[in-house]
């Protein structure tokens, strides 16, 4: 009896949590759902059932492939290049010298600013008439002319990822020097008694401890490069002739910009659907390198 009266108490005390949920997540994504089924506007009727069509024409559209490359290219060496120099970062702060507390505070910095601030400094730093970059590698030599980084299809996208992963690889670092601090220093001391080298220490004492951490970090930063917004729709908005525009600027798009609310909602759940199973996918992962380490 008393068991069955903590599950009833446990379940009151949960109801108005239930209850925020349905109302904020569960009723908009179903009313998406039942959209996404039709040829509704974004102003006007509510338009006619259409069946699948919506999710027929998305896929298999030029537009939603050529988006959806340019997405996973993104995803995949911004949160590589933030993986390594996180690593390389949080190896660099656990050694011990003077004013690592100082730097370890400014590291912080890039990650705690917000990001449509990050997307601005960076659209200012690549400025085509006084950007702070072309100033520098002109004068270093590198460069004759000024160039529109942010104009040009060619580097684009590579100057997007630069700016994202200078906001993010700090999350990297805090995570990896976090887990850094567990490795047993006895342990350390003896792989340098036994004349290991750096690389040797790091394979096989230090990335044991760091592997559990950074699987999460490379979790975490995959989702939210793959549904990558701000950043791109203030410094290109997916332009020059949509070289960087993601999928969730391409769901924007169909949604506001070209107002077809039925194509939009359909394209957001394919969308919600890709995070999903990438989501799934590492989850399996980080249990079975938890179960190989057990």
């Amino acid at each position: 009896m008393s068991g069955t009266w903590m599950t009833a108490r446990a379940w009151l005390l949960m109801l108005p949590l239930l209850v925020v949920m349905i109302a904020v997540i569960g009723w908009p994504l179903v009313d998406t759902v039942g959209l996404s089924f039709t040829d509704a506007k974004l102003v006007g009727t509510a338009g006619s059932f259409v069946g699948i069509d919506n999710y027929v024409r998305m896929i298999s559209g030029l537009n939603f492939q050529r988006t959806l490359i340019i997405t996973g290219w993104f995803a995949i060496i911004s949160v590589a290049a933030e993986m390594v120099i996180g690593v390389l970062a949080a190896l660099l702060l656990n050694q011990d010298f003077r004013g690592r507390t100082v730097l370890r505070a400014l590291m912080i910095l890039p990650w705690a600013l917000p990001t449509v601030v990050n997307a601005t400094l960076w659209r200012l730093i690549y400025n085509p008439e006084y950007g702070a970059l072309n100033a520098a590698l002109t004068q270093i030599g590198l460069i004759d002319a000024y160039r529109s980084w942010l104009g040009e299809p060619g580097t684009a996208l590579a100057a997007l990822i630069v700016a994202d992963c200078w906001k993010n690889f700090p999350l990297v670092a805090l995570i990896a020097l976090a887990a850094l601090q567990a490795v047993p220093r006895d342990v350390m001391a003896a792989s340098l008694v036994d004349g290991a080298g750096a690389f040797a220490r790091f394979r096989f004492v230090i990335l044991p401890y760091l592997a559990g951490p950074l699987m999460v970090a490379l979790v975490l930063r995959t989702i939210e490069a793959f549904k990558v917004f701000d950043i791109i729709w203030v410094m290109t908005r997916g332009g020059p002739a949509n070289s960087t525009r993601t999928l969730s600027i391409l769901v924007y798009q169909e949604a506001f910009s070209f107002q077809r609310a039925g194509s939009g909602a359909s394209l957001a759940l394919i969308v919600t659907l890709l995070v999903t199973l990438l989501a799934v996918a590492y989850a399996a992962l980080v249990r079975k390198s938890a179960g190989s380490a057990a």
